[in-house]
């Protein structure tokens, strides 16, 4: 079976965000594309880096310098080294989230954020009556938030438009509360709750108009933010296209793939490999995958306690270090008669009022590891 999830950047309000570990933000020194490099200071040459960039970013590409600089500068910002795979790795996920446009247009935008306030006044039982009402007060700007909902071509105007409706109109605080529902923007169409996570952690480079969040649909916050969620944990994949897999999915989604395929080989019980290892949806409700790992317990001689503090690392590198991932394997691993693999393309449907067909994490994963080789192969 298929986990549905919908896609990232969406004004859906329906985005999942799994809590976010600081510590599954550090960065080691590893080697290969699929891990992370940290630079070794001095050992490179910005403006050579940048004129590296600038010479494989797609030809249509606007402002290749200003690119070429921003990628280089964030780089920089957080000690990863500026190797070849590296910079093809972030270069395709732009090119496949943006197509290196820093504040990326949505067709039918207007459209779908009318049809999200609608829903969700339906579901709030608030009358159109009221919502007509409500849209037709003019914003900052002089303009009614009806117009300006209709006028928006992009997701940093709307989320500035859901800005002022949420600050200034009572109704639109009734319909979404605190909560702006673009979740995600920019080049590289990051979390914004991820960003202002990782701000808190980290100190932000560069002078902050307004929020955080304004930071994201920026070229350069964007790029940021997108660098530090691509490339700023450490993994040991055997290929990157798991890496572009975890940024459709979330930290170590391929890993946790591979432990719950693991789970089902020494269970029989089929679980969807969508690398959630623990409920995050309900506080308290146990999962299936913690389930299926529980009736392992004797066998694995483990406590459910354990198991449950084990999997509650499932976003961490250290959860393979833990004896349910390395009993579970063990077991896993003899019963099946050879090694299982380590790491798996996640099972999830990506599911948007944006996507007229069906698309995967695996799609996802595989369209921007197809761009990373073409530029690895520009590269050399």
């Amino acid at each position: 079976m298929t986990s549905i999830r919908p896609s990232i950047a969406l004004p859906h309000g329906l985005l999942r965000l799994r809590p976010l570990r600081a510590a599954a933000l550090a960065m080691v020194a590893l080697a290969a594309g699929c891990a992370t490099p940290k630079a070794e200071s001095p050992g490179y040459d910005p403006a050579r880096v940048q004129a590296r960039i600038a010479r494989v970013l797609p030809g249509s590409t606007d402002d290749r310098a200003g690119w070429a600089r921003d990628i280089t500068a964030a780089l920089a910002a957080q000690g990863i080294a500026p190797a070849r795979s590296n910079l093809c790795a972030v270069i395709a996920v732009a090119g496949q989230e943006s197509n290196f446009q820093s504040d990326p247009t949505v067709p039918g935008l207007g459209r779908i954020a009318r049809a999200e306030i609608d829903r969700r006044a339906t579901e709030h039982h608030v009358p159109q009556l009221l919502v007509r009402a409500a849209l037709a007060l003019h914003g900052p700007d002089g303009r009614s938030y009806a117009d300006r909902i209709a006028a928006v071509h992009s997701e940093r105007e709307l989320s500035r438009v859901y800005e002022d409706f949420i600050g200034m109109v009572p109704l639109g605080r009734q319909l979404f509360g605190e909560a702006n529902p673009i979740h995600t923007g920019g080049p590289m169409q990051v979390s914004v709750a991820f960003a202002e996570q990782y701000a808190k952690d980290h100190a932000y480079p560069y002078p902050i108009d307004g929020s955080i969040r304004h930071a994201v649909f920026t070229r350069r916050g964007g790029l940021y933010f997108g660098i530090a969620h691509l490339l700023g944990y450490p993994a040991d994949y055997p290929s990157p296209i798991y890496r572009f897999a975890d940024y459709n999915a979330g930290f170590y989604a391929s890993r946790n793939a591979a432990f719950q395929n693991a789970v089902t080989r020494a269970t029989g019980i089929p679980l969807d490999l969508d690398g959630d290892l623990v409920d995050y949806g309900r506080w308290g409700e146990v999962g299936k995958t913690e389930q299926a790992v529980r009736t392992l317990a004797r066998r694995l001689d483990l406590g459910t306690g354990e198991i449950h503090r084990a999997l509650s690392r499932g976003e961490q590198a250290d959860f393979a270090t833990t004896d349910t991932y390395t009993r579970v394997f063990a077991l896993a691993d003899r019963l099946n008669g050879h090694p299982l693999p380590r790491a798996m393309l996640p099972r999830i449907r990506l599911e948007s009022p944006k996507i007229t067909r069906r698309l995967t994490t695996a799609w996802f994963a595989q369209r921007v590891d197809s761009r990373y080789r073409e530029c690895m192969t520009r590269m050399r």
